[in-house]
């Protein structure tokens, strides 16, 4: 069995804790920026702040990290001012909080790939810091003094017992202790009343608890932060020094000496032990998450075939376990499926940062909106959506909004919008870029594209059209090469990434309003539901989620309309495809047709087949590099006989069956492909 590596489990925590620092920090930031006096950073934010750097600072010295530790020493104090109310929270801080975050990645990243990293960044960012934190009344370094009412020095009495495996655990108790001498003078009192005889010692396991006496005005979240990696599974108690009545907090387990309750018990109101009986989570290799769907994709396929081979045989005590085996392969697939199915708001939040950056590094104000963060998409699309995403937000920044003194000279607030949004229409997941920029003059791409023969300058073209030059390899309007674009190796990336995915991209403007980009994408790329169809001797599968209904389409029927493709369902017009006639394929039209109705968009579309065969558990196949601009499918499938079944791609039969005759695609039977 492999064991996985602590050291590789705490660079994972770190780079969740440092996303959860980028936003907090950006919100702050945004949170100053808008001179809101009600919008002020809430305490909640700071002390967020804190925990993830005081966590992150005590796992790099648990882990001999020290340069981490060292670093996330200073802005912990600082933060630390911050919560007992010595230092503001400005915009100036939360940019150095954005720039410490920025730090400690690029030196966990060297500690995990080796190299160097860059000591001056770290350096000038604490000289920033120090100058900010300068006017401040500092205490010992692990914090902020702050004396209590009266101006008299206070302490806590600290009654620790922690687990006997703490040391199995790799903790070490000296390390807490000397955190808490940070704080102020300490004193240590051992106890060894539980140490059992020698013959029933286990040499490894901690038997001693400790009394201690810290000698410091600091807070009581202070002194908490100390026990943060063990107050789950010890027994903590902290108590003023002069006090006779207990501070107790949620995150501790409160036991006083001599108290009624005995020294085992824990305080039910706890909020940490109510959340620890709550769900836990596990992280899983995206390797053996795969591996996995491999193997129920393998098992859904060989459960269709041995459906089919019941289905040939009348015998009920074979057809009964082949049913309940059908129920259990298909909630495993669900259930597995779920599991890959992730939200789309952590990569959305990742976009945060950018506009940040980018709108300042432009000198232009732009605010990033995103809707439908709990849209989920399948892992493997949201790991490969990233980059597209990137290019086109960058290009609303750079192209599309204008600076704050265009926008308020046309009319328009100071700031821009940028906004990011996911939803479910059907069965795929639309993200959508929109800005409220300048948006896109169809003239002005047409001249451009003229001046680079991208296209004849006599040729016609209608405004979508116009608009789809964006996507044309070395298109570019920038009128001269910048860091963030005008190479044109943006939008035609973004497109065939797109495509990749088996997604379709879409491109809407409105000059003097703003520009949105529509990206259609499929909810997962391993399996779906399906229903399996067939003309003549080749069977083709539809996404069930698409098909709203089956209705029956007689020859006597086909000549009602005028020779016009289209039937009446409930006294609604539907156009319908002859899909054997767009595949050229052979053989008689049955007397009776079925048509499929499904749904593209906003309306319905029929497809007429010979026979609808049923629904089918469908593991998607890619068709390989050779049919990979074949737009009417979008990939395939093994049928329970062994047979090749074609995915189609709704979307793109759509379009494909829309254009004139002599643009579709030469005569061949698709069943070979």
């Amino acid at each position: 069995m492999n064991f996985p590596n602590p050291l590789e489990t705490f660079f994972h925590e770190a780079e969740d804790l440092l996303q959860q620092i980028e936003e907090i920090a950006l919100g702050v930031y945004n949170q100053v920026y808008s001179q809101d006096s009600s919008a002020a950073p809430s305490a909640d934010a700071v002390n967020h702040l804190f925990r993830a750097f005081h966590t992150i600072k005590g796992s790099s010295s648990m882990f001999g990290l020290d340069d981490i530790a060292g670093f996330t020493h200073h802005l912990e104090s600082a933060l630390d001012q911050v919560r007992t109310g010595h230092l503001e929270l400005t915009q100036a801080l939360a940019a150095l909080v954005l720039g410490a975050r920025d730090v400690i990645r690029d030196l966990l990243t060297v500690a995990l790939n080796g190299g160097q990293s860059d000591p001056a960044k770290a350096a000038a960012l604490l000289e920033s810091l120090e100058r900010l934190c300068s006017g401040t009344v500092a205490g010992p370094p692990g914090g902020l003094v702050a004396a209590p009412p009266g101006g008299s020095m206070a302490g806590w009495e600290i009654q620790f017992r922690p687990p006997r495996d703490l040391v199995q655990r790799g903790m070490n108790p000296e390390i807490l202790f000397a955190e808490l001498r940070e704080l102020g003078p300490l004193v240590v009192r051992g106890s060894a009343a539980s140490v059992p005889p020698l013959e029933q010692l286990d040499p490894n396991e901690l038997y001693l608890h400790w009394h201690l006496t810290l000698l410091s005005g600091c807070t009581l979240d202070a002194v908490k932060d100390v026990f943060v990696f063990v107050e789950d599974d010890s027994e903590i108690t902290i108590v003023p020094l002069a006090a006779t009545v207990v501070q107790t907090a949620a995150c501790v387990a409160v036991d006083l000496p001599g108290a009624d309750n005995p020294p085992d018990a824990v305080d039910p109101t706890n909020a940490r032990a109510v959340a620890g009986r709550s769900a836990a989570t596990i992280r899983v290799a995206a390797e053996k998450l795969d591996r996995l769907v491999n193997l129920v994709g393998e098992l859904v396929i060989n459960q269709s075939r041995l459906t089919q081979a019941a289905a040939r045989h009348i015998d009920q005590d074979l057809a009964v376990p082949v049913e309940e085996i059908e129920r259990l392969v298909s909630e495993l697939r669900d259930s597995v499926l779920g599991i890959r199915m992730t939200p789309i708001g952590a990569t959305f939040n990742r976009f945060k940062r950018l506009v940040h950056d980018l709108s300042a590094e432009l000198g232009k104000e732009i605010e990033l909106i995103t809707e439908g963060a709990e849209t989920e998409l399948d892992k493997t699309v949201l790991d490969q959506l990233g980059d597209p995403l990137v290019h086109l937000i960058r290009n609303s920044i750079d192209h599309g909004v204008e600076t704050a003194e265009a926008r308020v000279g046309s009319g328009k607030a100071r700031r821009g919008t940028v906004r990011l949004t996911a939803a479910h229409v059907g069965s795929n997941v639309v993200v959508s870029v929109s800005d409220d920029g300048k948006g896109i003059d169809p003239a002005v791409l047409r001249a451009k594209a003229i001046e680079k023969q991208l296209i004849p300058a006599d040729a016609v073209l209608t405004e979508s059209e116009i608009l789809n030059l964006v996507f044309l390899p070395g298109f570019s309007t920038a009128k001269q090469v910048t860091s963030v674009s005008g190479r044109g190796v943006g939008m035609d990336v973004v497109k065939r990434q797109i495509e990749a995915l088996r997604g379709r991209i879409d491109l809407s403007s409105t000059p003097g309003q703003g520009t949105t980009i529509s990206l259609t994408l499929p909810l997962t790329l391993a399996i779906i539901d399906g229903l399996l169809i067939q003309v003549a001797g080749d069977q083709f599968i539809v996404p069930m989620s698409a098909v709203t209904e089956n209705v029956e389409l007689t020859r006597g029927d086909r000549g009602r309309n005028n020779g016009r493709n289209v039937f009446a369902v409930r006294g609604d017009l539907i156009p319908y495809i002859d899909l054997r006639s767009h595949f050229q394929i052979g053989g008689q039209t049955p007397e009776t047709e079925k048509i499929v109705i499904v749904r593209y968009q906003d309306q319905r579309v029929g497809l007429t087949v010979d026979r609808v065969l049923g629904s089918h558990q469908t593991v998607i196949q890619s068709l390989g590099r050779f049919y990979k601009g074949t737009e009417v499918v979008s990939g395939a499938t093994i049928t329970g006989n062994g047979r090749v079944a074609l995915i189609l791609d709704i979307a793109g039969l759509v379009q494909f069956a829309s254009r004139p005759p002599a643009d579709l695609i030469p005569s061949r039977n698709l069943s070979h492909v």
